[in-house]
């Protein structure tokens, strides 16, 4: 069979064509870009002409690169980005633009909430934490979280908030827009932290609702991930090049499908992504957290199932920053490249090229310490005000130093997450690694080095959360377990073993690293609070 997966991320789509039968396949994929509006005041928004444009092209463009038929596409869903914030009217056509899930103007509307109250805890209410742990064991304890981006639009914004119909996340508008439906599904509404995540109680909190103030008038019908949702509609399957009435299931946000894709369907089975952002996550078939390291059991795409969940806001994207604004003239590469040329004529990847330049560099960067906080911190610490450092510069040191420092400091953090993680749940050994920087062998072994766990990639890293979305799909078409379906069908390609050598500079810098963000809070927030 096959299926058309949109991998919708921060920026682009990558448009996704799976062929699945005794194994999994992408046959082609197509990516389109879109923009992200950021503004100093900490706005981050999108456009959902700009995203509709970009599913449009990339999914004819599938069958320019491809012998495949649109009647041949038996189902299709998307794996999204999450936590953002899309108003919709009746008809489900968006208020205003799309606010992003980095966008932090509420924090006053967070303050306003969340500092009231006798006992505090980490300077929020204990009976509002202590009351949405009860009911989902989470907490909208960063003002990016979704609820306040709601009342901001509340507060700042009367004229579309009286317009307001339903209150959406992006792949749930994305599924308004092709089926007519306007649902929202279980995991992008347990995102909102409103959610009822006991048995037997599953759903809205009225509660909740009340205690933050959410008008339950506007919230949608909730749906599972696994759920055929509807049929395309025929003017949103004349502008995607598809037939009308091609099955589109519920999908989900990026973080629920990537275990999926991983083949981690076992309880227990923990893997590390690496992409824009970053996370360390271990599937359960029970619901736990840690307030104090702001970690969740998040919900995965089968009910009853979750992923505990720790986030590192900016990872890949701690790379691309540094071969942007470091390698330079000082390696012979120069800022906005995207190849380089060896001495023999042939074109090779700047990253590529990196990599043996990094490799030069000795375990643990000569001293030099990166910490990868370049638009704040999520976990173990919640911190909007926390920012990227190089620790302990001098003069024997050079531009190849920082560029290996930057890719420890991201295993250095993956590293706390994963013993964070261990303080409420048995991790994993081995550990899947999946997203863009695990292509990188280099990585993948410093990785392993770092935590001390054998680490393991699969086939098609960059796609994985759409595998794991073709796979639901798959699994729904043929009325088969997408947990056993995606044991079947993921299969690991390469494992990188600890190098004993390696524990000695890892484990002293790592020590250091913890300390960083504690030593220098303080100052973060003298700085970052007279920047704003």
């Amino acid at each position: 069979m096959y299926t058309i997966i949109y991998d919708f991320g921060t920026s682009s789509v990558k448009t996704c064509l799976f062929k699945i039968d005794s194994e999994i396949k992408l046959v082609t994929s197509s990516r389109a870009d879109y923009n992200l509006y950021i503004s100093d005041n900490g706005a981050a928004e999108q456009d959902t002409e700009e995203w509709w444009n970009a599913i449009c092209s990339s999914t004819k463009d599938l069958f320019k690169s491809s012998d495949v038929k649109p009647e041949q596409i038996e189902g299709l869903a998307f794996c999204s980005q999450m936590q953002g914030c899309v108003f919709v009217d009746e008809n489900g056509k968006a208020l205003r633009a799309p606010m992003n899930y980095l966008d932090q103007r509420a924090i006053k509307e967070y303050e306003d909430c969340m500092g009231r109250g006798i006992v505090k805890i980490s300077g929020c209410s204990l009976y509002k934490i202590l009351r949405n742990l009860k009911v989902n064991h989470a907490a909208s304890l960063s003002p990016k979280d979704p609820v306040w981006k709601y009342k901001w639009v509340e507060n700042n914004e009367p004229d579309v908030f009286n317009r307001l119909y339903k209150w959406l996340d992006v792949g749930d508008y994305l599924l308004a827009r092709s089926t007519g439906k306007i649902v929202r599904t279980a995991d992008t509404a347990f995102a909102t932290f409103l959610y009822d995540t006991r048995k037997g109680k599953e759903g809205w909190n009225k509660g909740l609702l009340k205690m933050y103030k959410v008008n339950d008038e506007h919230m949608p019908e909730i749906v599972n991930s696994t759920d055929l949702v509807g049929g395309l509609t025929k003017k949103a399957a004349e502008e995607l090049g598809l037939v009308e009435g091609t099955k589109v299931f519920g999908g989900g946000g990026d973080t629920t499908f990537v275990n999926i894709g991983a083949g981690c369907t076992t309880p227990g089975d923990t893997h590390i992504y690496i992409g824009t952002s970053g996370w360390v996550s271990t599937f359960m078939d029970y619901q736990t957290c840690d307030v104090s390291a702001n970690m969740t059991g998040v919900l995965s795409a089968k009910q009853g199932y979750f992923n505990y969940y720790a986030e590192l806001e900016t990872a890949g994207k701690c790379i691309d920053w540094a071969l942007e604004h470091i390698a330079l003239d000082e390696i012979d590469i120069y800022s906005g490249k995207t190849k380089k040329t060896d001495s023999d004529g042939n074109v090779i990847d700047v990253f590529d090229y990196l990599e043996g330049e990094i490799a030069k560099v000795s375990p643990g960067a000569n001293g030099v310490i990166f910490t990868p906080w370049l638009h704040g911190n999520r976990c173990p610490f919640e911190d909007s005000k926390a920012g990227g450092m190089f620790f302990n510069i001098s003069l024997k040191n050079d531009k190849k130093d920082l560029l290996r420092a930057t890719l420890e400091g991201i295993c250095y953090h993956y590293r706390w997450m994963l013993e964070c993680s261990m303080k409420k749940t048995k991790t994993s050994d081995p550990i899947r690694f999946v997203g863009g920087g695990s292509l990188s062998h280099m990585l993948c072994q410093m990785l392993a080095d770092v935590t001390g766990r054998t680490i393991e990639t699969v086939d098609n890293p960059r796609e994985v959360g759409a595998a794991g979305t073709a796979i639901m799909v798959a699994a729904g078409v043929k009325n088969v377990d997408m947990l056993e379906l995606s044991k079947k069908l993921v299969k690991v390609n390469h494992a990188y073993v600890p190098n004993a050598e390696n524990k000695e500079i890892y484990d002293k810098n790592y020590n250091v690293f913890k300390q960083l963000y504690k030593t220098n809070k303080t100052s973060y927030h003298r700085i970052n609070n007279y920047r704003s």
